[in-house]
């Protein structure tokens, strides 16, 4: 299941499969983004919640592996002055013409190498990104340069377990229509404590950490297994358990 990380070389992984999704962010149901955009929904409440209650309800924010914009478009409609970076210039095109407010300044940019000044911003978010890179730990470590003092780290990623190889990586080649081959790369996969200790090592401390996982009683489940056709009530849940995955928020306590 693994493979060799010497051979990755700090490599963004298949950002080629995003790049050419153009509309299909969006739009597509025959597709794995289509899951992406439901967890979405279920994780955005929370976000804007820990936002308002840590720093308040104008936050200036940086998406670092923004892709389409979900998350970036969704906080600036909530009033927060909104940054994306990406690689992808058809993803970030894409979230330029869903935006809204017309607000969000999106960049290509290297999550190795983010183009701020250091303390630019009070929440960096890095969701559904850590286990496309070779090097989470130069992302890490870049999120909390440009943190402020008591800024946020959101994050969402893979454990790292038989069960989550099954469900995340199997199931999706299994199951959900026009899934690229190695969609998701096993050996890219973190374990919650591993992530806890890399973000104290840069100053992060772990303020909530809660595992998301489909809701595996429900017919769009049934319906998906079907089709391959990602239903559009398809649902996610929360739970305690962070076997399949997780996500959660660090607060900057020091500099690294």
């Amino acid at each position: 299941m693994d493979m060799d990380l010497a051979k990755l070389d700090r490599e963004i992984i298949n950002n080629e499969a995003y790049d050419l999704l153009a509309e299909k962010w969006y739009e597509a149901q025959d597709d794995p983004i289509a899951l992406l955009r439901n967890q979405h929904k279920l994780e955005m409440p929370w976000i804007l919640e820990e936002i308002r209650r840590n720093i308040g309800f104008r936050a200036e924010i940086l998406d670092i592996g923004c892709g389409a914009g979900f998350l970036s478009n969704d906080l600036a409609l909530a009033g927060h002055k909104v940054t994306g970076i990406d690689l992808s210039t058809s993803s970030l095109k894409v979230a330029e013409s869903r935006d809204r407010t017309h607000s969000v300044k999106y960049i290509q940019g290297d999550a190795y190498h983010v183009p701020f000044p250091s303390r630019s911003f009070d929440v960096v978010a890095s969701m559904d990104m850590l286990e496309h890179v070779s090097d989470p730990q130069q992302v890490i470590a870049e999120a909390s340069r440009v943190l402020r003092p008591g800024g946020l780290f959101f994050f969402n990623t893979f454990n790292k377990n038989p069960l989550a190889w099954l469900v995340v990586i199997k199931g999706m080649e299994w199951f959900v229509k026009n899934t690229p081959p190695q969609y998701h790369v096993y050996s890219l996969f973190l374990e919650p404590n591993k992530l806890r200790l890399w973000m104290e090592d840069f100053g992060l401390e772990t303020v909530a950490v809660r595992g998301i996982r489909p809701v595996f009683v429900q017919k769009p489940m049934l319906e998906l297994i079907r089709t391959g056709i990602v239903p559009k009530n398809f649902q996610f849940t929360f739970t305690k358990s962070t076997m399949i995955a997780y996500t959660g928020f660090a607060k900057k306590m020091r500099e690294h």
